[in-house]
């Protein structure tokens, strides 16, 4: 099944997005983690759009989208995700969010309810005043000082090689090439932690799916207490998933959310 790509003209400029699937089948928006872009669900698109009709996004300011000049936020991106369903005439839609975009999603749900028809919630931190205080004090995620000669490219893989499969190296290699094409890499870390996620999560009456990727030492520890603060979820686990889940494993994250979503009324 093939992969289309384009550009919305919205409020910070030429947003790019992928699709794949009858435009006619019901939605299912795909938010990537940071600082990553749609390509992290290109093998995913496929097979949710056997199914749906895929639509994988750039967030504002990765990838291939103009930021606009507006400083990087969780509500920022949300906003922005709400113009491209408006351009794209989506009224209704199912959300899947992977580490950021899962925080995005959480956003996009407490502010579009008529929207926003369910949530897969995918290696997902919950972002509340300890969160924020815990990750003030810890050191830069993927940022590394630029040198002369190139050893920072090195830094940038090495400083996630442990939270990736051994023998993938094409699963760093497209993490460097998503990392080197935006301007301020550690933007959207600075974005979660600072997003209070504990006075918007009361918000969502939807129907949600948290999927634990359990070799994940970032987001496998939350997921029981997103679950405390969405009571309507359940979690389903996917053995041996990392930080990269969506290209690592697509075949058994496109089922779970396809399971997901064909078990709603």
């Amino acid at each position: 099944m093939s992969i289309r790509r384009a550009f919305a003209d919205l409020s910070v400029g030429q947003v790019h997005y992928a699709t794949c699937g009858d435009p006619a089948s019901p939605a299912v928006l795909l938010l990537h983690q940071s600082p990553r872009s749609w390509t992290e669900y290109r093998a995913v698109l496929p097979l949710i759009g056997a199914h749906r009709r895929a639509i994988a996004m750039d967030t504002a300011g990765f990838g291939d989208s103009a930021d606009g000049g507006v400083p990087a936020s969780i509500e920022q991106w949300a906003r922005v995700a709400r113009e491209l369903l408006e351009a794209l005439n989506i009224t209704q839609v199912d959300v899947v969010g992977h580490h950021t975009g899962g925080v995005v999603a959480v956003e996009l749900a407490a502010v579009l309810p008529e929207r926003v028809r369910s949530l897969v919630l995918s290696s997902t931190p919950y972002t509340d005043e300890p969160f924020r205080k815990a990750r003030a004090q810890r050191p830069p995620i993927d940022e590394v000082a630029p040198s002369e000669d190139g050893s920072h490219l090195a830094a940038l893989w090495q400083k996630r090689q442990g939270f990736y499969p051994p023998g993938r190296p094409d699963l760093l290699e497209a993490f460097v090439r998503d990392a080197l094409k935006v301007e301020r890499v550690e933007e959207g870390h600075r974005a979660v932690a600072s997003y209070r996620m504990e006075e918007r999560i009361g918000r969502i009456v939807q129907p949600v799916l948290i999927v634990r990727a359990t070799e994940d030492p970032f987001a496998a520890p939350h997921a029981a207490e997103l679950q405390h603060h969405l009571p309507q979820a359940r979690i389903v686990d996917i053995e041996g998933g990392m930080v990269p889940l969506p290209d690592q494993m697509p075949e058994a994250f496109a089922r779970v959310v396809l399971d997901f979503l064909e078990a709603l009324p």
